[in-house]
């Protein structure tokens, strides 16, 4: 990567902007977007469960659905089925950000790296520790994992109804941080949250991982023969006792990061292609349509081939994740009684207590004063154009902790008033946390730029 001088010249600028600017804005849009269709999730399962028909919300998200494959069945209710199946395919998405961010984004050297990183670990252990101080030694204490995890759906939501007012660094800070966040999240739930572990299984879909890396290597470009070995390791994963959403990680970190042919070899392929179109258009006849249309083919072929199967994949899922997979599971999970009895309930309970508070005390306080830390060693320095309240007030969204923290929520409790009680931490916590991060947003960043300008 360049240093910060190249950086700033105007030609590593112009060739910078494609291959890093405009995937960013892309990611933004559809989190932005994403986090819109997630809140109308949330808004409907809430009013589903709390409408007179409030007993179907159960009923349905609890219909068994089996699928007999002779070597096994699985018999598993909708729910379960959009928790460990579907969330697989946002976890596998979740792998490939990762590994784009650790290869040639903001964890792709030490130095860049050294401030998320900080900030997602403060980010993670305050919380957890707010959460035991309320919950230790008590039934709910297998809660700790809840208040850890950071939305970037709705932290990214957040930033973006402010516009210019935050510097573009910022909101790549949060990205990172989240990313992180997100990789701690995936880290503890492979350790802690997956139980009665089947060593031939998992051992099953340790040779699949393996499937994958050697089929890589053999340059198979053959995408289901991809889709099979990876049903297979989620299958193996599944039986194995590890939650079967960790085989979706393994394989996006798997996920080739380079493309199968360079520039070089792009333009002088696609040159012999174009001239073997040209000739066969030129020659008029049956046989000359047949080989433009086998060149223009090969063209395809190419244009595809010379972009990395990590981009390509993430370009295409990245918005069905956004769009329709983490809202579905939000319309399956979000559901929570809110009548006065809950409510009251939910009041007294440690473990409500635990997850706000982690959420709205232990998330910023965590944040920032490993930034502070990391910052103040000169292990780090702060994003371009940022100020201290501004990355207070990132550190306040991150707060917001929904799709990730409801789903160890489901992880961590058998019992069902346990689970309401987390999902009503929840939701406090992160409907207090992005109303105050937006507040403490605007008024630490003032004016946008064009506003400035125009008084000036």
């Amino acid at each position: 990567m360049p240093d910060a001088r190249t950086a700033r010249t105007p030609g590593t600028i112009a060739a910078r902007l494609p291959r890093v600017a405009r995937p960013l804005q892309e990611f933004l849009s559809t989190e932005t977007t994403g986090g819109i269709l997630l809140l109308a999730a949330t808004v409907a399962a809430l009013c589903w469960v709390n409408a007179p028909f409030g007993d179907t919300y159960g009923d349905f998200w609890n219909t068994h659905i089996a699928i007999d494959l002779d070597v096994l069945t699985l018999n598993e209710s909708l729910r379960v089925w959009v928790n460990d199946a579907l969330m697989a395919v946002f976890f596998f998405v979740v792998g490939l950000e990762i590994k784009r961010e650790l290869l040639r984004g903001e964890l792709a050297g030490r130095r860049r790296a050294a401030l998320p990183v900080a900030a997602a670990l403060g980010g993670m252990i305050v919380p957890a520790a707010i959460y035991l101080a309320f919950n230790g030694g008590r039934a709910g204490s297998h809660g700790w994992g809840i208040p850890m995890a950071t939305d970037i759906a709705f932290a990214v939501g957040v930033l973006s109804l402010l516009g210019r007012r935050v510097p573009l660094s910022l909101k790549i800070f949060l990205l990172a941080l989240a990313i992180v966040d997100d990789l701690g999240a995936i880290a503890v739930i492979a350790l802690f949250y997956s139980d009665g572990i089947d060593l031939a299984w998992l051992a099953g879909a340790g040779g699949m991982f393996v499937l994958t890396v050697v089929l890589a290597r053999a340059n198979v470009r053959h995408m289901p023969v991809y889709v099979a070995a990876g049903v297979v390791a989620w299958l193996a994963t599944y039986e194995s006792g590890v939650h079967p959403t960790i085989a979706g990680v393994i394989l996006g970190l798997l996920t080739p990061a380079t493309p199968y042919y360079n520039e070089d070899q792009l333009e002088d392929t696609a040159a012999g292609y174009a001239g073997e179109f040209q000739r066969g258009r030129a020659a008029a006849t049956r046989d000359g349509d047949d080989r433009a249309l086998a060149a223009l083919r090969a063209l395809e072929d190419l244009s595809r081939d010379s972009r990395a199967p990590l981009d390509r994949l993430e370009h295409a899922l990245h918005p069905w994740t956004s769009y329709a997979v983490i809202p579905v599971f939000a319309l399956a999970n979000a559901g929570v009684a809110l009548d006065a009895d809950a409510i009251s309930s939910a009041a007294r309970s440690p473990v409500t207590g635990g997850v706000a508070l982690g959420l709205m005390l232990g998330k910023p306080a965590g944040i920032l004063l490993f930034s502070w830390l990391a910052v103040r060693l000169g292990l780090a320095s702060l994003p371009g154009g940022a100020r201290w309240p501004q990355v207070a007030g990132v550190a306040i969204v991150a707060g917001i902790g929904f799709t990730v923290s409801l789903f160890i929520g489901g992880l961590a409790f058998d019992d069902p008033a346990l689970v309401d009680d987390a999902k009503i931490g929840i939701l406090a916590g992160s409907a207090v946390m992005g109303a105050a991060g937006f507040l403490t947003l605007r008024a630490g960043s003032g004016r946008p730029p064009e506003a400035a300008e125009a008084a000036e």
